[in-house]
């Protein structure tokens, strides 16, 4: 009984200690639960007068490049220039090998000469062919006469009608050669003009200063009638051609109307180059619609680069912001009474300020002076607990 009733006790004995020890072991603290306070950064809206500038990309075009090309067939004599060169208006390009083309003017002018010539004759012989239509027609009255008398056979009298008929067809086609002479000899300067034309387009000068884009042939290569030869690129016609989004179009548009100027400046190889707005495109799609900027002294960009741009829009009344307050792409909070509330805005553009780029906004349903989140928060919402801790 021993063995048995020692453990049951010790058992008795350790569950006591047990209910003991929960019955007088101390009271955890409550916890009370307490609202989180994001620290951000904030400052005041401020509305003033702003140029918006908008980034740009886009490609050097030269929409006056000349596309020189073969007058006629023939074989190039010299090449004068290489692709990248820079040549002043009149500067000899290239030209053509001069036997190719100076028979062409030859025959021309031969043709007109013999032209000349024919007509010439053609007004001496049309009195002739009068006069042997006058005696033809004579002799056909009298083998009339001698035919009603029955001295003359009807054979001589149809010959004389026939021998009339052909002094009268003579005459007639002398005349109309005479009547169509003009005509011919117009056709016939035309040709001298144009083969005079073509020898004097054998040797190509440059029109205007430009730079040579590409040469496409070389000394002594056979070229066909209207085959490229080079290209030209004028140096006061370059443009970059760049899109704009379409939610700034009717502002450029109304600008250009009242005939603001916009200037720009156009980034190349860590250069940069004044450019200005000189006309939109005339398509546009969901993506916007093309602009034109004229560069100005910009002859050491090649016509093709990809290159980025600033366009400066006209003044207008808007609140500039870091784009660190922007969430959502177009979303901001003010913060009234240490809470967030969000407002939809409209995007006017982007401002320069000194190194940074701050982001122009529209005035609309905005109160001058209210402070706004600069401080970029991915889970801000409407009501969020806020405390500015700088300004």
């Amino acid at each position: 009984m021993r063995k048995i009733l020692l453990p049951v006790l010790i058992l008795a004995l350790a569950g006591l200690g047990f209910a003991v020890l929960k019955a007088t072991r101390p009271q955890p603290p409550q916890v009370e639960a307490t609202e989180r306070v994001w620290q951000i950064e904030a400052t005041e809206m401020r509305v003033a007068k702003h140029h918006p500038e908008f980034t740009l990309y886009g490609r050097i075009e030269a929409p006056d490049r000349l596309r020189a090309a073969a007058p006629v067939g023939g074989r190039i004599a010299q090449v004068l220039v290489r692709d990248g060169d820079r040549v002043a208006a009149g500067q000899a390009l290239l030209a053509m090998d001069p036997r190719d083309l100076e028979p062409r003017l030859a025959q021309a002018r031969a043709d007109l000469e013999r032209e000349q010539i024919r007509y010439r004759q053609d007004r001496q012989a049309v009195e002739r062919d009068r006069e042997l239509l006058a005696l033809a027609e004579a002799k056909v009255k009298r083998a009339e006469r001698l035919s009603a008398d029955r001295l003359g056979s009807e054979r001589d009298l149809d010959q004389a009608r026939e021998d009339y008929a052909r002094a009268s067809l003579s005459l007639m086609q002398r005349e109309q050669a005479i009547a169509e002479h003009p005509a011919r000899l117009a056709q016939l300067q035309s040709r001298v003009d144009e083969a005079e034309r073509d020898l004097e387009r054998g040797a190509l000068s440059a029109p205007f200063a430009a730079r040579v884009g590409k040469v496409e042939v070389a000394a002594g290569d056979q070229v066909g009638a209207g085959q490229l030869l080079l290209t030209l690129n004028p140096l006061d016609g370059l443009y970059l051609r760049a899109r704009l989004p379409q939610r700034h179009v009717p502002l450029i548009r109304r600008a250009l109307a009242q005939g603001e100027v916009m200037p720009a400046t156009v980034n190349y190889a860590g250069s940069d180059y004044p450019a200005q707005l000189e006309r939109l495109g005339g398509e546009s799609d969901v993506r916007g619609i093309d602009v034109w900027l004229r560069l100005n002294e910009a002859d050491e960009v090649p016509v093709g680069a990809m290159v980025s741009a600033r366009l400066q829009g006209p003044a207008l009344e808007a609140i500039s912001l870091p784009f660190s307050a922007l969430h959502g792409g177009e979303r901001i909070y003010l913060i009234e009474q240490q809470r967030l509330r969000g407002v939809s805005v409209k995007l006017l553009g982007e401002r320069r300020n000194g190194d940074q780029v701050d982001m122009l906004i529209d005035t609309l349903d905005l109160t001058t002076g209210s402070p706004v989140m600069t401080t970029h928060l991915p889970n801000a919402i409407d009501g969020l607990r806020v405390e500015v801790i700088g300004e």
